[in-house]
C-alpha cells in the first residue's frame, strides 16, 4: 500500500523524537554478500563493497508510476525479519529509500532490470512490473540470508552494493508439479510458488489430470472431481480444486508474476476420467479406478464423439479460467492410441484448444501432428536426433525443453536417495547444470527455443518436504540455465554460488538435498 505525505511526515517525526534524526546518512556495512553471488548469474555485475545500503527503521520504498504492486511485495518480504515499517510512498522526500522506477532501457526487454546499490540508496529501474519483479529477486540475495526469517532478527541490514544489469536468455522459466499422482493443496501451491519465483521461474505448468487421479472441477462433467479426483497413487487420499479454488491459485500465482498453464493429459493417461464416465470408453463400460504407477495403458475413445464433446467442454471450462495464452494437452505415452487414431485426435482438439482463444503447448510426441507454429512442443527424451522436433523447429515451432536425464527433479539423486525414481537417469546437482538447451536436440538452436521446465512428476512424492527435498538445489540450476548468458555458464563458479544460498534454504524452512558435490555455507 501507498502512504499519505501526512502519514509519512508523522512518521518521520515520530522517528526523531525516539532518537532517529531523519537527515543521517545510512552508515556502512561489510556485506555478507556481493552482487556476484546472485543465482541466476546476471548478465552483468560490478560490486562495490564499501557502498553498501544499510537499511534502518527510517528506511522508504519508493514506488514510481506502475510500481505499487512489486513495492508492496518487497515491503512484505523485508517487514518480518527486520520488523522495520518501511512504509511504500511516491517520492523519497529525503528519506534513505529503494526506489522502484519503471522506465524505457531498450537493453533489458521486458523482464530485464538495472539494479544500483549506493550508501544513500538503492534504485532498481526496470520497463514492466515484471522486470521490476525479477530485480527484486535479485535485491533480496544481496541482504544477509537471515532477511527470510519470519520473525524479527536483531541485527545490522546491509545490502551488498554494486550494479547489476541483467536480462533473460530465454522468455519461459518453467517449473511443473504433477498434483495428479498425488495431490497438493492451494496452500502448498502457492508455498512452492513462492520458493520457484526466487530463482526467476515465471511459469507454472499445473499437471491436473492423470490416470490415478482427476484434479479441477469441470461443472459440466461434475463426476470428474469427485469421483474421479478421489484416488492417488498407492491408494492415498486425492482432492481436486473447486473453480474457486484454481482462480484463487492462479490470481496468487500472477500476484508473485506467474503464469500458470494447465495440462490435460490425452488422449492416453486418461484413466481417472475412464474410470469415472463410462461413455468415455469405446465399449461403452467403465474401466477399474487405477492408483499404481505404470504408463500407456489408456487411451480415450478416438472415432466417438462423445470424446470431442467431453475434450471441448473441459478446454471450454479451462480456458475461461486461466487467463494464461497456453492450455497444456499432453499428447505423451499414447501407446494405446494406434498411431492414425493419435494423428486424428490431435488434428480435432488443438483446433478446440484454438476456438477457446488459447494456444497449444503439449509433450514433444504432438510435434508429429504437424501443430500451428505458435503451438510448442515440450521436449521430454534425452537428446540428440528427433526428427519430428527438428521439423517442427523448421517450420517455425518454438521447443520448451525439459529433458528427463537432467531437468526432471522427481529423479533420484544417486541409488540411496529415499524418494524418486531412476528410469531417466541418476541426477546429481550436475548433472542437472550441466547441458546447454541450444544443443540438446538435432537442428534446434538458439532461436528456436523457447525456453526450459524442470518438472517433478509426483508418484513416490507426498508432501510439502517431498518437494522440496528433489527439487532444491537443482531447481535453481535449471532456472539458471533459462535466465543467464551463455557465457556464464560453468560449474565450478555455479557452485560456490550455490553454496551460499543454503543459509537462505534453512531460513526459508527448506528442507534441501545437501549434495556432497557442493560445498556447502
Amino acid at each position: 500500500m501507498r502512504l499519505s505525505r501526512a502519514v509519512l511526515t508523522a512518521a518521520v517525526v515520530s522517528l526523531t523524537a525516539a532518537g532517529l534524526p531523519a537527515s543521517a546518512a545510512a552508515a556502512p556495512a561489510t556485506p555478507e554478500r556481493s552482487v556476484t553471488d546472485v543465482v541466476p548469474a546476471p548478465v552483468s555485475a560490478k560490486a562495490e563493497p564499501r557502498d553498501g545500503f544499510r537499511l534502518t527503521p527510517r528506511t522508504v520504498i519508493a514506488a514510481g508510476r506502475g510500481a505499487g504492486q512489486v513495492a508492496g511485495y518487497l515491503r512484505g518480504l523485508l517487514r518480518p525479519a527486520t520488523g522495520y515499517p518501511l512504509p511504500v510512498v511516491p517520492h523519497a522526500a529525503g528519506l534513505p529509500s529503494i526506489s522502484l522506477k519503471l522506465g524505457h532501457d531498450p537493453r533489458i526487454g521486458t523482464e530485464g532490470y538495472e539494479l544500483k546499490v549506493a550508501r544513500d540508496g538503492v534504485t532498481l529501474n526496470a520497463n514492466t512490473p515484471d522486470g521490476l519483479f525479477e530485480g527484486v529477486q535479485s535485491l533480496r540475495q544481496l541482504l544477509p540470508s537471515a532477511i527470510e526469517a519470519k520473525r524479527v532478527q536483531h541485527r545490522t541490514w546491509t545490502v551488498a552494493g554494486g550494479t547489476i544489469l541483467d536480462y533473460p536468455r530465454f522468455a519461459e522459466r518453467s517449473a511443473m508439479l504433477d498434483v495428479a499422482r498425488h495431490f497438493f493443496t492451494p496452500d502448498q501451491v502457492k508455498r512452492y510458488i513462492d520458493q520457484i519465483v526466487q530463482y526467476k521461474v515465471n511459469t507454472l505448468h499445473l499437471h491436473l489430470a492423470d490416470d490415478q487421479g482427476w484434479r479441477i472441477e469441470i461443472k459440466s462433467w461434475p463426476k470428474l472431481a469427485t469421483v474421479g479426483g478421489r484416488t492417488a497413487v498407492g491408494g492415498d487420499p486425492g482432492g481436486y480444486y473447486t473453480q474457486a479454488q484454481y482462480r484463487d491459485l492462479v490470481a496468487y500465482a500472477a500476484s508473485r508474476h506467474i503464469t500458470v498453464i494447465p495440462e490435460i493429459d490425452m488422449p492416453g493417461h486418461t484413466n481417472a476420467a475412464q474410470s469415472t464416465y463410462a461413455e468415455l470408453n469405446c465399449d461403452g463400460k467403465a474401466v477399474p479406478p487405477r492408483t499404481d504407477i505404470e504408463v500407456g495403458y489408456s487411451s480415450l475413445c478416438i472415432s466417438s464423439p462423445i470424446t470431442y464433446r467431453f475434450v471441448e467442454d473441459v478446454v471450454r471450462e479451462l480456458a475461461a479460467l486461466t487467463p494464461g495464452e497456453y492450455l497444456h494437452i499432453g499428447g505423451d505415452e499414447a501407446h494405446s492410441t494406434p498411431p492414425a487414431d493419435y494423428l486424428a485426435f490431435e488434428r480435432k482438439v488443438q483446433p478446440i484448444v484454438a476456438k477457446y482463444g488459447k494456444k497449444v503447448t503439449g509433450w514433444h510426441e504432438i510435434a508429429k501432428s504437424v501443430p500451428p507454429v505458435s503451438a510448442v512442443p515440450q521436449y521430454w527424451g534425452f537428446g540428440g536426433a528427433d526428427p519430428d522436433v527438428a521439423a517442427a523447429a523448421a517450420r517455425g515451432n518454438k521447443i520448451l525443453m525439459s529433458p528427463a536425464n537432467h531437468a526432471y527433479l522427481d529423479m533420484k539423486y544417486n541409488p540411496q536417495t529415499p524418494l524418486g525414481q531412476d528410469w531417466a537417469a541418476l541426477i546429481e546437482v550436475k548433472d542437472g547444470y550441466d547441458w546447454d538447451p541450444a544443443t540438446l536436440v538435432d537442428g534446434v538452436g538458439e532461436d528456436r527455443i523457447a525456453g526450459v521446465e524442470a518438472p517433478l512428476w509426483t508418484e513416490t512424492i507426498r508432501t510439502s518436504d517431498d518437494i522440496e527435498y528433489m527439487a532444491f538445489p537443482r531447481l535453481p540450476g535449471i532456472a539458471e540455465i533459462g535466465w543467464s548468458p551463455r557465457s556464464t555458464h560453468n560449474w565450478d563458479a555455479y557452485r560456490a554460488r550455490l553454496a551460499k544460498q543454503a543459509p537462505r534454504w534453512v531460513a526459508q524452512g527448506i528442507g534441501f538435498y545437501r549434495s556432497p558435490q557442493v560445498d556447502w555455507k
